[in-house]
């Protein structure tokens, strides 16, 4: 039997902590025995709130964290001060080979600094992109980078490049997949002065399957596999596509509900509308790895609720079992 992946949660982060991360916690035991999780918080509050369920006791562990780092709190400074924080003390644990993950959904600044600074990036990894997958027409994209480094360069695209392209062949399954750069045109020759460099370097590069420039309008419809861009424009793109999902679903709901007709539809459809609406929602693939460094880190939306946790804490599983750091190692040494 396979070793358990130890993934170690933040249960202070996040609008709805402790109570949605330790559900989500719970449910992801209770759903996969290759898991234990490490809740890492204050414990007397994360305890009261394990109360409420039934789960394997063997697989859920409180680590006591007597310090928070707050949203509005400068990242820098507070993982140097706040050393017995949820945050610092879970990477702690993942430098230290205590845990093989880390989960949270608190401050994103202090993730990405502390991801750095603590876990530290792979030899030759020049930065380490959050890398969310985004659901598409046929299942998922992964979009590299969504926040972690808004003045990229070009060398950091390509490393982009190839590390989405391991993540989506050995835990997604999709083999060679395709690499496309964000653009404003089809063409080779359009862009901003990043794109323009950076679209010679990806077409020249052996380890990709590079296919060229996307539309932001050709990603909802699967056009490619692996989204590269810096993190400003992949930040607007993830935003977009969160508040595009929510109106629709939104007018959706409104437009069954108008008369005694579209009520009547909307039960007849609903089993099957239900199904759709679920597999274009983006709580169902968990949070964004922060690729590139000694060990996993996840960064959830800091609105998740428990279901994005556990799909957070699932998606690790894979990540490990496939020794993902060990592949991105090596495609980054080419």
């Amino acid at each position: 039997m396979a070793e358990m992946v130890k993934v170690a949660v933040d249960a202070m982060g996040g609008d709805n902590a402790p109570l949605e991360i330790v559900k989500g916690a719970v449910e992801a035991v209770n759903e996969d025995d290759r898991v234990k999780v490490l809740l890492v918080g204050k414990q007397d509050l994360v305890n009261a709130e394990l109360k409420k369920y039934s789960f394997p006791t063997d697989r859920i562990e409180v680590i006591d964290a007597t310090e928070v780092i707050e949203m509005s709190e400068p990242p820098v400074m507070a993982i140097r001060k706040k050393k017995d924080s949820s945050i610092v003390k879970g990477l702690n644990m993942v430098k230290s080979g205590d845990a093989d993950a880390f989960v949270s959904a608190g401050s994103t600044g202090a993730v990405l600094v502390g991801g750095t600074v603590i876990a530290g990036r792979l030899k030759g990894v020049e930065r380490a992109p959050l890398a969310p997958l985004i659901p598409n027409k046929n299942g998922a994209s992964l979009l590299i980078d969504c926040g972690a480094n808004v003045d990229a360069r070009p060398s950091h695209l390509v490393q982009f490049a190839k590390m989405g392209s391991v993540y989506m062949e050995n835990v997604v399954g999709i083999k060679n997949p395709r690499v496309a750069i964000v653009n404003i045109g089809a063409e080779e020759e359009k862009g901003n002065a990043l794109v323009k460099e950076t679209f010679p370097l990806l077409k020249a590069c052996p380890e990709i399957n590079f296919i060229g420039s996307i539309e932001a309008r050709d990603i909802p419809a699967g056009a490619a596999d692996v989204i590269v861009c810096e993190a400003f424009t992949g930040n607007v793109i993830l935003k977009m596509y969160e508040g595009v999902g929510a109106v629709l679903i939104s007018k959706v709901k409104e437009g069954l509900m108008t008369d005694l007709r579209s009520k009547i539809g909307g039960l007849l459809i609903k089993p099957a509308l239900k199904k759709t609406l679920k597999g274009f929602s983006l709580e169902e693939y968990g949070g964004a790895p922060l690729l590139g460094l000694n060990g996993l880190v996840v960064k959830t939306h800091g609105s998740s609720k428990a279901i994005e946790i556990k799909h957070s804490i699932l998606q690790c599983i894979d990540f490990s079992e496939m020794k993902i750091g060990d592949k991105i190692s090596e495609i980054i040494s080419c």
